[in-house]
């Protein structure tokens, strides 16, 4: 990898880390304003015009506040658990391809950290490891309560996953890509996967809401039968990573969903444009869509009533699979149909 490639790739990740940061952060101040217009209420309006400081009012205060630890809790795994919560979590972004490619100071600028040819298996992979930070830290806390919202927590994630990766063969199959910008390309203009897998999207969706413990999915944290749920014992930024966490798991679900359903940075009427221009409109839908699905988690957070966990795991485990599985072989057989592979 020669220098300029690399300082190219650094600003990339920095740049993305900054931006993940900055949309979490704020999206705690959209998420008040979306539920105060919902309930016919102001919202944050003290710090600055419009309560737009918020968020910084709110981490300012985070990192003032006293970090302990309880006495009886283990301290390593006591720290270990957001760590892992925020890494994994940040690091779902960095096979996202979040734009055209443009051209700057003689260079080709690739709007993607790594390029993997398995980005949708990374993905997946690190959606799976970051409930070990949760479990851990549920565990580590020696609370009843914490225990209880991290198993809750383990055993939601593991089974909607399940659901969510058959949703994603159906994608692949039709891409003939485990990359991420190959299944974008796939969706050139208005071809978007939406219109020809409508149920793997609903069914992706869904299990979106339950893998980032949103509601009505949101039993890991189900403040009248668990106080906080996984991160009852935590307090000052401990607690901010585990919050951190859970608006970028948000903010990463919204563009793999804009991503494999939704065209990514494709748009209708693309082909007018070209070079630079094409680059940043195409990322400004690409961003534009990701804030929509964000609105859309928000909306349902603050319309639907939450589920019992026997209606939770009912769903996953004898709907969701279930209406997965036949979808998935539906589209092997459409997809065999038209390539003529039963007439060979």
């Amino acid at each position: 990898m020669d220098g300029g490639l690399l300082i190219e790739k650094l600003i990339l990740v920095v740049a993305l880390f900054s931006i993940t940061l900055l949309i979490a952060m704020y999206s705690t101040y959209l998420e008040r304003k979306v539920a105060a217009w919902f309930q016919d209420r102001i919202g944050p309006d003290r710090a600055g015009k419009w309560g737009i400081l918020q968020p910084l009012a709110d981490g300012t205060k985070m990192f003032f506040k006293e970090d302990f630890i309880p006495l009886n809790s283990d301290k390593w795994l006591f720290i270990l658990g957001p760590g892992i919560a925020m890494f994994t979590a940040l690091m779902t972004g960095s096979v996202i391809t979040w734009g055209p490619n443009f051209e700057a100071f003689g260079r080709t600028i690739v709007l993607q950290v790594a390029d993997v040819n398995v980005g949708i298996l990374f993905i997946m992979g690190f959606v799976s490891i970051g409930v070990y930070g949760i479990m851990i830290g549920g565990w580590a806390s020696n609370n009843k309560y914490s225990l209880f919202g991290a198993i809750r927590a383990s055993s939601q994630m593991i089974s909607y996953e399940l659901a969510m990766g058959v949703s994603v063969i159906t994608i692949v199959m039709m891409s003939g890509s485990l990359s991420l910008r190959d299944i974008v390309d796939a969706q050139h203009g208005m071809g978007w996967f939406v219109f020809k897998q409508p149920v793997a999207f609903l069914i992706f969706f869904v299990c979106a809401l339950a893998e980032c413990n949103r509601a009505p999915f949101d039993l890991a944290e189900c403040e009248s039968e668990l106080i906080g749920g996984y991160h009852t014992e935590y307090g000052s930024m401990k607690l901010g990573f585990f919050l951190f966490a859970e608006y970028i798991n948000m903010f990463i679900s919204s563009a793999v969903i804009a991503s494999l359903f939704f065209g990514g940075y494709n748009f209708p009427g693309m082909d007018a444009f070209s070079g630079n221009t094409l680059a940043i409109i195409g990322t400004l839908a690409f961003f534009a869509k990701i804030f929509f699905f964000i609105f859309v988690f928000m909306w349902i957070r603050w319309t639907l009533p939450r589920f019992r966990y026997d209606q939770l795991m009912h769903l996953g485990w004898k709907k969701m699979i279930p209406i997965a599985l036949v979808n998935l072989l539906i589209t092997a057989v459409v997809i065999a149909a038209y390539n003529g592979w039963f007439n060979k």
